[in-house]
């Protein structure tokens, strides 16, 4: 079904029931709006699940998004997705999310679970690091500022048979990024890098093939980096975020990085003497979500001229699907966060969660930013 067909569709489910609320929180916004002071509050929108399943829009996430926009397509609330997907540039995402739904969303506005990793830039930018996952994952830590990074699909072709399974392997990828290609790396680099030591990997996003990256992340980190050498201090391992399960396109949630994290653990610590060691990223960590605070902030600053350090937010909106992720994070966080649950993803329940309830459940993310909008322009 296309976007211009959904966009109808729940369009037309709703309009009748919320078409007086539409009318009354429109005309009120609209005078709150056209204030030069900027807004008390900001809203973050988890993805998958909320705003898309797959790349159709759900929810009314379309015409929702559009009524925090003037007419004239500028931005008049603050508001970012924060995601614990990934695979590809920030550039990249707010472009495929500009398209979907119809709204100009920029990079500034699209906080991945891999995004953190920037901050670990200092720390590796000239050392080899290997980067796995789905996507373009080289391309993304490599605009990170990291100088020397492999995907995990170069870093393996560089040693012969590594990957026993790989003669059965009748699957081809198709070359969609910028990533350097087996050919590239072969020449020259193929003997410097059975040379070099990996001093870090990072788990971008869900490992596409996890028999060859258990086995290939277990051989680096079991050696201190050098595979098919004696057993060393396990490099630095860093997952972008530890989710089980998530909503894709499939009826029922598909398992996450969360599982990958966990068969890796399992097989590391039954091949190793000593337990895995890894840092996760991520939604539930309060981190993410005092850097997405800074991060709304920073975008008052640059929408209405004034300085991000003086703003504060009376209130912010946690808009997701998944309890054990986005509303325990909010929930963690506290002050100034307010969590809503939607039941278009990973929650499809008619109360609340019974351990980490929201602060409001909704059906849609539609009705979500109507309450927002109604809380806000009559407080």
């Amino acid at each position: 079904m296309s976007f211009r067909m959904v966009a109808k569709a729940s369009r037309s489910r709703n309009r009748e029931r919320l078409s007086p609320i539409f009318s009354a929180v429109r005309r009120s916004f609209s005078d709150v709006c056209s204030q030069s002071t900027p807004p008390s509050f900001g809203i973050v929108f988890d993805i998958d699940g909320v705003v898309l399943r797959g790349d159709i829009p759900i929810g009314g996430s379309p015409q929702a998004l559009r009524r925090l926009y003037h007419t004239s397509g500028s931005l008049r609330v603050p508001y970012i997705f924060l995601t614990n997907g990934g695979g590809f540039r920030e550039s990249t995402r707010a472009r495929e999310l500009s398209e979907l739904l119809g709204v100009n969303v920029t990079p500034s506005q699209v906080v991945q679970g891999h995004s953190p990793f920037k901050q670990l830039v200092d720390r590796y930018k000239n050392e080899l690091v290997v980067a796995v996952g789905k996507g373009e994952p080289a391309a993304v830590m490599s605009e990170y500022g990291f100088k020397n990074v492999l995907s995990i699909d170069d870093y393996a072709s560089c040693f012969e048979n590594i990957d026993p399974l790989a003669p059965y392997k009748k699957w081809t990828t198709k070359v969609t990024s910028k990533d350097r290609t087996t050919e590239e790396v072969r020449v020259p680099l193929r003997n410097n890098v059975q040379s070099q030591r990996v001093q870090a990997a990072f788990i971008i996003s869900d490992s596409v093939d996890w028999s060859r990256d258990i086995q290939v992340l277990c051989d680096i980190l079991r050696t201190g980096g050098l595979p098919g050498r004696d057993i060393g201090h396990q490099p630095q391992l860093y997952f972008a975020h530890d989710d089980l399960a998530y909503q894709a396109a499939f009826p029922s949630e598909r398992l996450g990085l969360g599982a990958f994290r966990i068969a890796l653990e399992a097989v590391f610590n039954r091949v190793h003497q000593h337990p895995l060691e890894y840092t996760c990223y991520g939604k539930p960590n309060p981190f993410v979500f005092k850097n997405a605070e800074i991060l709304l902030e920073q975008l008052v600053s640059s929408l209405h001229h004034a300085n991000a350090a003086s703003h504060h937010f009376k209130t912010l909106y946690m808009i997701g699907d998944n309890p054990l992720v986005d509303i325990k994070g909010a929930k963690k966080a506290g002050h100034p966060w307010f969590s809503i649950l939607t039941r278009t993803g990973v929650f499809k329940e008619k109360g609340n969660h019974p351990n980490f309830p929201a602060d409001l459940v909704v059906d849609t993310v539609e009705e979500a930013v109507d309450y927002i909008l109604k809380k806000e322009c009559n407080s």
